[in-house]
This record gives structure tokens, sequence and C-alpha cells, in this order.
């Protein structure tokens, strides 16, 4: 008998088989049971999360006359279920639209459903990626399910619900399946490595879990094509990192040392040896970010070990990496690795942007080492407020403390303000967007599209509008030129107080000549800069 691969050979045939839905299962169930059974149906989600599975097992409970007896689901025993599970029962048909997308097909659905099913309750139709129908085929889809006859259900999947049209929405029951959390995965591997007869260590499990970014059918794939290397033989951690070439913890480690100390020779020497050993650079890319991202919670979180799934000696590892960076440069070079991954996803050359990418990362760690050198080498602003000065920013200003929005070049200040120099200047706008980012939703836009400037020794945000600046200055919610005051202290080490105030004539022009590297990453053409 030829080989079956382990998702096809291990697709759920009951409820209670599918993992990580339990929701959806549950409301389904109860409706075989009680006997509320819809007309039309729309799973949403994900690839590998359960979608056609469970259409599958669901036409076999409508049809199945004992799928009461045993709580929702289908016997799989009997006549009925025998020959749906063999597909060659006339009464269930699975139609994939991405190749049967025109109108012709829908209308010889439409022929079809005039006549009732020769065995079992249901004619259940099961259309496959439902999004790929043309214009017509939908329209023509439209009056048949909406009046169907009673003994028809249509269950249509897809991956991209927003190219369905409201009207064939509005005439189903939409049950959106979530990507499946990696622990829930990998218990699910765990058990069919055991039905296997498989040795498989539990980090190679977790890892090949996690690397199925909530596919449970890729998980499945990525441990066949592992079980495939490695016939007969225990399954351990370093086999997994080989076949599907991943980096350890330790390259990671290395490579944000290297980036923190500016040591780009380094850092390339090693996407070098990720290459020469076979390595996939957009998958590299992805676990790096991972890796930041579990040195971020270290620095942030008081117990980073009820957010992280790693051993005593890799929490160890990210604590002692997280020593080394501040936070707003750890936010943004995780920023530019993640936009970076979305360009790397197309990219040919893909080796060359992740090496552009680490040079420019690492001349900003340049830029923030020598910024405060200047001034004895502190992070703190060279002029800090004098003895007695009220350096407190927890009050929002008041009414009669905002300038009229409506005065171009009006100021309005945080309470208590403090000189800052060039350098302190430098290092807000490098990182800015890890500031705004700190803001409240109802403040976020109108910063982002704001830039700093230095006034009399002091920072100030010039908003771009004066929209912007009475609805930033008369905030309620937050008061954002105090909060980015104390996003500064916390996140720069600089004891600063923002004021702002609507951009003068010909100001927009002049902020276009300092434009920063973020402000240039959303542009979506590359930009050679001089």
């Amino acid at each position: 008998m030829a080989y079956q691969a382990l998702y096809r050979r291990w697709r759920p045939l009951v409820f209670d088989d599918v993992y990580g839905q339990d929701a959806i299962v549950t409301t389904l169930k109860n409706q075989i049971i009680s006997g509320r059974i819809g007309h039309a149906y729309l799973f949403c989600g994900t690839r590998g999360t359960g979608k056609t599975t469970l259409a599958k097992i669901f036409a076999r409970a409508v049809n199945c006359d004992h799928a009461s007896e045993h709580g929702g689901s289908p016997c799989n025993g009997c006549a009925v279920c025998r020959s749906i599970l063999s597909e060659s029962s006339m009464n269930v048909f699975e139609i994939d639209a991405a190749s049967n997308n025109g109108v012709d097909d829908i209308r010889r659905i439409k022929e079809e459903v005039e006549y009732p099913p020769t065995e079992g309750h249901y004619k259940v139709y099961i259309i496959d990626e439902v999004h790929m129908l043309s214009t017509s085929a939908f329209n023509a889809l439209l009056k048949t399910l909406e009046e169907p006859p009673a003994y028809v259900i249509f269950i249509l999947a897809t991956t991209d619900p927003q190219k369905v049209p409201a009207t064939i929405l509005s005439r189903c029951q939409r049950y959106d399946l979530k990507r499946i959390r990696s622990e829930v995965i990998a218990k699910r591997l765990k058990e069919l490595c055991e039905a296997e007869g498989r040795t498989v260590e539990d980090r190679a499990i977790d890892y090949i879990a996690k690397s199925a970014d909530g596919s449970m059918r890729d998980a499945l794939s990525l441990l066949d094509r592992c079980f495939s290397f490695f016939a007969g033989k225990e399954l351990r951690y370093s086999d997994t990192l080989e076949i599907l070439g991943a980096a350890d913890i330790t390259e990671f480690s290395e490579l944000y040392r290297a980036l923190c100390s500016s040591d780009i020779e380094r850092a390339l020497r090693i996407v070098s040896d990720t290459v020469a050993a076979g390595r996939e650079i957009y998958q590299f890319t992805n676990d790096f970010i991972w890796y930041l991202r579990n040195v971020l919670l270290s620095m942030s979180a008081r117990d980073a070990s009820e957010l992280i799934d790693a051993s005593e000696e890799n929490m160890a590892r990210f604590r002692e990496d997280a020593a080394l960076s501040k936070k707003g440069l750890l936010i943004d070079m995780m920023s530019r690795l993640a936009e970076l991954s979305n360009r790397l996803r197309f990219a040919k050359d893909k080796r060359t942007l992740l090496e552009v990418e680490l040079i420019r990362i690492s001349a900003r760690s340049t830029e923030e080492q020598a910024a405060p050198s200047e001034a004895g080498g502190r992070r703190e602003a060279p002029a800090v407020p004098s003895e007695g000065e009220n350096t407190e920013s927890s009050k929002a200003p008041t009414r009669s403390e905002v300038s009229s929005p409506s005065d171009t070049g009006k100021e309005t200040w945080a309470e208590g303000t403090a000189s800052a120099g060039g350098d302190s200047i430098a290092i807000i706008r490098q990182n800015w967007g890890a500031l705004v980012s700190g803001l409240s939703a109802s403040n976020r836009h109108l910063y982002e599209n704001a830039f700093v400037k230095e006034e009399g020794g002091r920072p100030v945000v010039i908003f771009r509008s004066s929209m912007s600046f009475k609805i930033a200055s008369t905030n309620k919610e937050e008061n954002g030129l105090t909060r980015l005051s104390e996003l500064c202290r916390e996140e720069l080490g600089l004891s600063l107080r923002f004021g702002g105030r609507v951009a003068r004539r010909g100001e927009l022009e002049e902020s276009m000549d300092s434009i920063t590297d973020e402000e240039l990453a959303r542009i979506n053409f590359p930009v050679d800069i001089e």
C-alpha cells in the first residue's frame, strides 16, 4: 500500500479529536443532538486549523442515525458513514472553488439540489476556498443559498472571508477557527508519536509545534519530514534543528550581542555560517524575532518565566542579554526585523536584505552609544532641573495652560520643563516610534504624524495641523506630552519635559530634510541614503 502522509492518516474522524476549536466543536455537536441544523455554514480560518476536517465530520454526523448516541459525532460504522468515508457517497460533494469557480459550476449545483438524497438525510455541499468564486458564480449561488430545499446543507470554507460578498455572509452561520496554540499542537504530536511507535524528545516536539505557527497540518508535515530523515531512530532536538534549517538559541544570543556591541563583522559572519549550513533566511529571521521577544519580556516583566516557555538555562541567558541594551533600542530592532520579515517572504536575494538590515541596526547601536559620550558617557540630558524646580509631570495641563490651537506656532508644555541638548534630541528621534507606541490609542496616531525639534534647549513636538494639535492638547484620556516625558525617563533614561505646538509655515518642508530611517521604512519602495 502506498505511503500516506501523517496529516492524512491521522485526520480526525470524530469531533472530540479536533484540537484547539473547543467552542465551535461544542456548538456543532449540540446542533446535531438537538436537531437544530442550519442550511448554510461558513468556516473561516488560516491554513491547517480544521475547516475541511470539521466540514467532513459534520457531513457524516447529519446523515448518521447514531450520531446522538455518540455525543453528536458520527459513528463511522454504519453504511452511510462508511460510504462517505470512502468518498463513494452520492450525498456529500466536496468542491474546490479555486478550480471550479465559474457560473456553470454553480449552475450544476443548482440542478443537482432538485433531487433528494438517495441515502441518509441530507445532501451536503462542501465548497472549499469559496472566496475564489467569480462574481457571477456568487450571484448564481445566492438564491439557492438563501432558500435551499430542506434536505440540502451548504458548508463554505475560506481563508479569506473579507473577499466573500456580504450577501453570502449574511445567509450563513459563520464560525471563525482560531490558530491552534503551540502547547495544544505539542500535546497532539506526542499522542501521534506514541501511536506511531516513535521516540521523540520533548524539546523537539515543542520546537515543531512553535514552527507550525498555529497550523496542525503544518506541524504534522514538519514531523513527517523529521521521521523520514531519521527513520527508525530517536528524534532529538538537535536533529530537528538540522532538518528544519533552524538555529539554536546560542546563535541568536551571539547575534544579538554582536548587534548591541556594533560588531557588524561578527554579525555578518553568523549570517554567513547560517547560509552555509543550509538554513532558510526567512525562518532564521522569524526565530531571531522570537528570541528578541523573550529578551524584551525578560526586561519588562517581573516574573517573565510565566510568559516564556523556556528552560532555566535559557531564561538565565535571556536575563543576561536583557542587560545589554535599552528597551527602546530593542523594540526598534524588533520592529525593523518584523518589517524585513514581510519583505523576505517574496524576495529573491534574502541574504542581502538581511545583511543590509543588520548593518543598519548595528549603525543605530553605534549612534546610541556615541550620543551620550559627549556628555560624559551618561544617558541623562546635559542640563537637568535646578534644585527646587518642579519635576513632576503627572498633572495634565489645564485649559488655561494650553494655547489656542488656532494660533499657529503657539505652545503648550508638560508641567515642569527641563532642558535637552542636541544629543538628547537625536536619541528621541531615533526611538520616536518606540516612544509613540507607548501612548494610548487615542493619542498614538496624532503623534506618529508629528516630528520633534529642539527649541530653547527643550524638545518640542511639532504637529502638522491645528486639528491634530487641538485633539492632542485637549485629550481627556491622556496628556500625551506628559506621557512622552515618562516614557523618555523609563525607556531612554532621559529626564525631559516636552512642549507642543502647530507647525509654522514652511516647517513641514524643513522636517523632510531630517527624516528618520523609521519614516523612510514606511515608504513602499527602496530609498538609498547617501
